[in-house]
């Protein structure tokens, strides 16, 4: 397979993103970055006893290297777990020239970008996902965090990786509920941002379900144009950014309020996009046909298409701690057609009625 490449354009601190299969064993860009220098695998050990080994090849010029495994799971995403990392570190002496390699899904990415951007007041890493979720979105952009008991991504740094390694092999691997999850963010990115690409899944469904290789890379691929698109032009979420966060203020509500790990981040935002676009019809922006569509496409990627059911009060509450909320009032990026999306408070009226239509 042709490994695709494009670049996050950000001045002296842009970098490659390749996407291709068997990517792993013959990484030239991982073995430049890692030549000379001592490296840090940080992983599970579900990722670890299939992938790890995979690494051998581009790190073996590496002066020093270790393995971190960590606990699997949303549930792990925490100040604990993370002080796990710098406590290896500082054990083996790993200075402010090493690097750290990402190997796992978005917790595993997530954890150890936070951990890089603070080991020593900032080290390199490389982000290697491994599961579809990451390698279409949380891998890329260099938003780095750990969950606070209050919610979801709550602590955390900007820190961009030097290199993403998105090997479309690993995928194999994972149980259909992960992929449909990656499914949540692919939806996403066309609902917000592209029409075209939109349809393309629609069309493509069964084969990204199937773990069509060149399906997924062709998918992947756009996926992470959009993205880079976005963040080269708002790097750190001041404006255009937040529209990434599409059924996300609903995802991360209903992710905390049901303790992490019980749905997983894919599944929450499926949810979470299925009430973004009913409320956005609601208030006058999108046509309640195209919101209906989105439901039955995030439906045949084998997501939830409604959240739990609680209170009025209790949705509120959880999503007034989200990182989007101003000075604690929820704030909803809203489609104003498939394609383009905005981000604006909604009246409680049109909220309530959301919550009652598209929960339980």
């Amino acid at each position: 397979m042709t490994v695709r490449e494009l670049r996050v354009s950000l001045g002296d601190r842009s970098y490659p993103i390749l996407i291709g299969a068997g990517l792993l064993s013959r990484a030239d860009p991982l073995a430049r970055l890692a030549r000379g220098r001592q490296v840090a695998v940080v992983t599970n050990d579900t990722v670890g006893e299939l992938f790890e080994r995979r690494l051998d090849e581009p790190l073996a010029g590496a002066a020093a290297r270790i393995s971190i495994r960590l606990p699997d799971g949303e549930a792990y995403k925490n100040w604990d777990t993370l002080d796990r990392v710098f406590e290896r570190l500082i054990e083996a002496r790993f200075d402010r020239r090493c690097l750290l390699v990402a190997l796992g899904g978005g917790v595993i990415g997530d954890m150890t970008g936070f951990a890089a951007a603070v080991y020593q007041r900032g080290v390199d890493f490389v982000q290697v996902p491994t599961t579809l979720l990451a390698q279409v979105d949380s891998s890329v952009g260099g938003k780095t965090a750990i969950n606070h008991r209050q919610g979801k991504n709550m602590i955390g740094a900007f820190h961009q990786p030097r290199l993403v390694l998105a090997d479309v092999e690993t995928l194999r691997t994972l149980p259909a509920r992960e992929l449909s999850a990656g499914l949540a963010e692919m939806i996403k990115h066309g609902a917000i941002a592209d029409t075209g690409y939109l349809e393309r899944l629609e069309r493509d469904l069964a084969a990204l379900r199937a773990c069509d290789s060149a399906a997924l890379a062709d998918a992947i691929l756009r996926s992470c144009e959009i993205k880079a698109e976005v963040v080269a032009a708002d790097e750190r979420e001041e404006n255009v950014r937040a529209l990434l966060n599409f059924g996300h203020t609903f995802g991360h509500a209903i992710e905390a309020g049901l303790g992490y790990g019980e749905w997983l981040h894919g599944e929450a935002v499926g949810a979470g996009m299925v009430m973004a676009a009913d409320l956005s019809a609601r208030v006058g922006l999108l046509d309640p046909a195209d919101a209906r569509r989105l439901r039955e496409t995030i439906g045949a990627a084998g997501l939830p298409v409604a959240g739990p059911r609680w209170s009025f009060e209790r949705y509120v509450e959880l999503m007034s701690v989200d990182k989007k909320a101003r000075q604690g009032t929820p704030e909803f990026v809203l489609l104003e057609r498939l394609g383009k999306a905005r981000v604006q408070r909604a009246p409680d009226d049109a909220l309530r009625a959301t919550l009652a239509a598209c929960s339980g």
